[in-house]
């Protein structure tokens, strides 16, 4: 099968043929519908994120279910999944206390070149966040899937499986965003987006987007944004303070810098909650006036929406169907595997929203 290879930092991804394992005990083969480009990815293709090489990286998908390995429940030839990397086992301690997403148990969240699921030319592939879907197929734990209806469109259902998911679960889950609240959301790429869809939902009375590029401004307001702050335009704290009369009930980090991070705390009325979400650097720090804590401001990280996994993306995708949930307005481009390239051009350039890697054919694409 085909599948696009990270050979070496910094370099464009190959596309190369690669051969994929038969499913082991309580592993699926899926036959790859479409994936997300996420900046996660890029992350590891510019070496800030090190990994061993060479690599198949891509963890936002969608598929139909090719076959089944022993002892595997739920799942068949044919079911329509979306896949997430926040595979967990189900009875750790972690899992156990109901945070699935925090889950580590090795045998199902294999470290990066531990799995021994694809190869090249012989020799052993490493396998990103347990799914590698930059490939024509994946193999994974059957917990890394959750079977969805199948007059959901798949090329907007792969996007559930990390941006959405987690920008809609940081409003749900991780802040509990209570009808009424006034929200202020820092970044609006594809995750800021589905923060701001999220808000939307839930009943939040005021959701201020904030961002240096008029487009993506424009696009938040269509998710659900009631004002929109250009943070190029001067101090994007004190424009949020202005619009909202002394500061928001939450805050959103949506990009995994160290100035947004504290531009979203600084945002916060008395009382108010932070929540970071986006990937910062492995060595990054942030700075936080103390005397806020004693006006009661909060700040938290987010990991994957604090999503549970297979309660979640059904929940989605029934949103999605009744109108509440934008996707197609979330997807910038569709491109094959072969402009995989392009569309991380794309990215950098800061004018899309969410690439997506459709492989037509698949599930009615």
């Amino acid at each position: 099968m085909k599948a696009a290879i990270l050979e070496q930092v910094g370099a464009p991804l190959a596309i190369r043929e690669i051969e994929i394992a038969a499913p082991g005990p309580h592993e699926v083969v899926v036959r790859t519908a479409a994936v997300g480009l996420c900046h996660s990815d890029l992350h590891m293709i510019h070496g800030i994120y090190p990994l061993p090489l060479p690599a198949v990286l891509g963890h936002e998908v969608s598929g139909v279910v090719q076959a089944v390995g022993p002892q595997v429940s739920g799942l068949k030839p044919g079911d329509h999944v979306v896949g997430c990397l926040s595979v967990y086992c189900g009875h750790c301690p972690v899992c156990a206390s109901g945070h699935q997403v925090l889950c580590q148990n090795p045998e199902v969240k294999q470290p990066a070149g531990k799995a021994n699921r694809l190869r090249l030319a012989g020799n052993p592939l490493s396998q990103v966040f347990n799914l590698s879907g930059f490939a024509e197929q994946i193999l994974v734990h059957e917990n890394a899937l959750v079977k969805i209806r199948e007059d959901m469109p798949l090329d907007r259902a792969a996007l559930l499986g990390c941006a959405v998911i987690t920008g809609t679960g940081a409003v749900f889950h991780s802040a509990k965003v209570p009808p009424g609240s006034t929200v202020a959301v820092v970044g609006c790429g594809g995750i800021g987006l589905s923060v701001v869809n999220g808000a939307a939902i839930a009943g939040a009375a005021r959701i201020v987007a904030v961002d240096t590029l008029p487009a993506k401004l424009e696009l938040a307001r269509k998710f659900g944004a009631t004002d929109v702050v250009n943070a190029s335009d001067g101090d994007a704290v004190a424009q949020v303070l202005s619009l909202t009369g002394g500061g928001v009930d939450f805050a959103f980090e949506c990009i995994g810098l160290k100035q947004t991070a504290e531009q979203c705390y600084a945002m916060l009325a008395p009382g108010g909650t932070a929540t970071v979400i986006g990937l910062f650097r492995p060595d990054a720090k942030i700075e936080l006036p103390a005397i806020d804590f004693l006006r009661e401001k909060r700040i938290q990280g987010s990991l994957m929406g604090s999503n549970r996994l297979s309660l979640d993306i059904p929940r989605l995708v029934e949103l999605y169907m009744q109108g509440r949930l934008l996707l197609d307005e979330l997807i910038s481009q569709r491109l094959p595997l072969e402009q995989i390239n392009e569309g991380f051009i794309a990215m950098q350039s800061g004018g899309v929203a969410r690439s997506v890697i459709t492989f037509p054919g698949v599930g009615g694409l």
